[in-house]
């Protein structure tokens, strides 16, 4: 009996269940313990499947890992033929490990080289850690609301609370405070307070690292003038620049949002969407930085049997290179997302609810507040029991949003206008029990 075939057999609240006796809590990465769906069983183009025959419009797309669309067929007809190829053998290197380093050079600006991970937080580790080596000093910076990954040297403010935000707020126990005491926390879009950071701590500040669009909290899109100060000031101090582009990468533009902005990094990273969901991550910079990675000689350690996996590495491929050919779907996922963001704003106005659609090209938020909102301050404004339950209400009725606050969402190839227009359609229904609820405040 096949492992679908056992699934069918069996509800979600079974299979949550049967999950719960052999993983803790059930699932094997805390956000996706978030009530029915409980499984999902299929998933095919922008649809998905649970246990119990519920189909969902998803918009959640693995936290933005889909891009082309669940199952595309440009991306796993790849993988069939890569399988039966050349598996992991852990020695030398492999045709796709190549060619996808050579796409990755080809396609992200400031890219001259690059390694591969397998997680978006590997790659952010090895950022942070050979910025450095290569600058000899101890501390980062990170912005409040950036997420990097689950490692001590990024696990830390993220979606704090009021109390907490800007202070020391953990993301897990477990964590040396000397790890903790060695990031520093920003405001995004203020260059002031990094540039304070500077004066308290001169000459030991590595490197800053952001999330060009910090989607991590929805959608801060960046001032022009923030990212060409941060640039500059990050130059003048001796700093290396590290754009998180895990998310915004292969996403809002072939070469990520250091093309659309025009501003480039010492260092990227990059991952999720770029295997349209199969296990790929990177990190790329000029041959000067990554030659100090002890696989060239430096004296920054370099290893993971999984690094280059070809199968994944064919996926990557694969993306990038359909990416590359259709540059229609950018301008399509981008009307798209303007297409929603207009919808919802006109539902709001018409409701009489106080609330900003936020994002940028295919990604979408809907903020529970007036703008404008440009920095984490902002954002403890936000009604953040409206936010979930318009996620809820919106899942509930078979549109597939994390039912959890400042979760972003996600519009991929397979989605089309009449998939938004239906999901709008939903949003007036669901937005207007929400305010009728009285879990908002109507706006004066």
């Amino acid at each position: 009996m096949t492992t679908a075939e056992l699934a069918g057999r069996r509800s979600g609240a079974e299979l949550l269940a049967a999950a719960q006796a052999v993983i803790p809590g059930g699932v094997n990465s805390a956000t996706r313990l978030v009530g029915v769906p409980h499984a999902i069983t299929a998933a095919s183009g922008a649809y998905v499947t649970d246990a119990d025959g519920r189909r969902y419009l998803d918009y959640h797309a693995a936290f933005g890992a889909i891009l082309l669309g669940h199952a595309a067929p440009e991306v796993d007809g790849a993988v069939r033929a890569a399988i039966g190829g050349v598996d992991l053998v852990g020695w030398g290197v492999t045709e796709p490990e190549i060619e996808l380093a050579r796409l990755v050079t080809e396609t992200i600006p400031s890219a001259e080289q690059m390694i591969s991970a397998m997680s978006g937080s590997e790659a952010t580790a090895q950022a942070v850690r050979l910025a450095r080596a290569v600058t000899g000093r101890p501390l980062i910076v990170k912005f409040q609301g950036g997420f990097h990954g689950w490692h001590d040297a990024v696990a830390r403010n993220v979606i704090s609370a009021p109390d907490r935000a800007y202070g020391t707020d953990p993301l897990s126990g477990g964590i040396l405070p000397e790890a903790l005491d060695a990031t520093l926390i920003a405001e995004f879009n203020d260059l002031d307070s990094v540039r304070a950071l500077y004066e308290a701590h001169p000459h030991r500040i590595a490197a800053v690292i952001m999330e060009p669009i910090p989607h991590n909290v929805g959608a801060l899109v960046p001032t022009p003038d923030f990212v060409t100060g941060l640039r500059a000031l990050t130059a003048e101090q001796g700093s290396l620049l590290v754009f998180d582009e895990v998310i915004t990468g292969f996403r809002h533009a072939p070469g990520g949002y250091q093309q659309v902005c025009g501003v480039l990094p010492d260092l990227t990273t990059f991952g999720k969407a770029m295997g349209n969901g199969y296990p790929i991550a990177g990190l790329a910079g000029p041959r000067r930085l990554m030659e100090h990675f002890s696989s060239a000689g430096g004296d920054v350690l370099l290893a993971g049997t999984f690094n280059g996996n070809p199968v994944s590495s064919t996926a990557a491929i694969a993306t990038i290179t359909y990416l590359r050919e259709h540059p229609d779907f950018y301008e399509r996922t981008h009307a798209l997302g303007d297409r929603m963001r207009t919808g919802l704003t006109g539902i709001c106005a018409d409701l009489g609810i106080a609330a900003t659609a936020a994002g940028f090209g295919g990604v979408f938020s809907l903020y529970f507040t007036d703008g404008p909102i440009r920095g984490y301050r902002d954002l403890m404004r936000n009604n953040h029991a409206a936010y979930v339950a318009f996620h809820r209400r919106m899942t509930d009725r078979g549109f597939l949003m994390l039912p959890l606050t400042l979760k972003r969402n996600h519009i991929s190839a397979a989605h089309t206008e009449e998939d938004i227009d239906r999901t709008l359609d939903a949003a007036r229904d669901v937005l207007r029990s929400i305010r009728d609820d009285g879990i908002l405040t109507p706006a004066e």
